[in-house]
């Protein structure tokens, strides 16, 4: 019987770190403490580390929960460290955003974002990590004008567009590639 005993603890913890050889700690390879990753080394299809990536974010969905980080702001640097984790420098990233709609609302400055929901604005230090990287942010001044806004309720880190479509018509032709979160 301890034979038996002996023999499940040994199978229990070979399993044990098997599993956690599995386990990763999410990393951030450009976008420090937001849009956390992971390596996959098996992993055939990555990023080519000479491409250059100029790739344009239509941002339009809103948060689910107002108190948190907007799923899709945090996508955002998810997608720049996915690209830095497969060897893609920062320099080889080109990314505008396009904030409209319901995003609108993520990217208010936190006075005015404060009013509407009772806590500060939490998708602003991840703004400011991205813009740290060079990410551009452009928000739509028809999105503000339908919602009864001013363009100094935004986060003063991005530029006023005259429309999000202006901005998407701009930019595409120029080679970046469109994205919609």
């Amino acid at each position: 019987m301890f034979r038996s005993v002996k023999m499940f603890l040994v199978t229990v913890i070979l399993i044990a770190l098997s599993i956690s050889a599995h386990c990763q700690t999410p990393q951030f390879p450009i976008v420090k403490g937001f849009g956390g990753i992971y390596e996959i080394p098996e992993a055939t299809e990555r990023p080519d580390p000479n491409g250059e990536y100029k790739i344009i974010i239509d941002l339009v969905s809103a948060s689910e929960n107002p108190q948190q980080i907007n799923r899709m702001v945090d996508n955002l640097a998810r997608m720049v460290n996915l690209h830095g984790i497969a060897g893609v420098p920062k320099e080889n990233i080109k990314i505008k955003v396009a904030v409209h709609g319901g995003a609108i609302f993520s990217i208010l400055q936190d006075d005015y974002y404060e009013k509407l929901y009772g806590v500060k604005n939490p998708n602003l230090p991840v703004f400011e990590a991205l813009k740290n990287v060079d990410v551009e942010f452009y928000i739509c001044g028809q999105s503000l004008i339908a919602r009864n806004m001013k363009t100094t309720d935004a986060w003063e880190g991005a530029e006023i567009a005259l429309s999000m479509l202006t901005t998407l018509t701009t930019y595409v032709p120029q080679g970046y590639m469109l994205m919609r979160f």
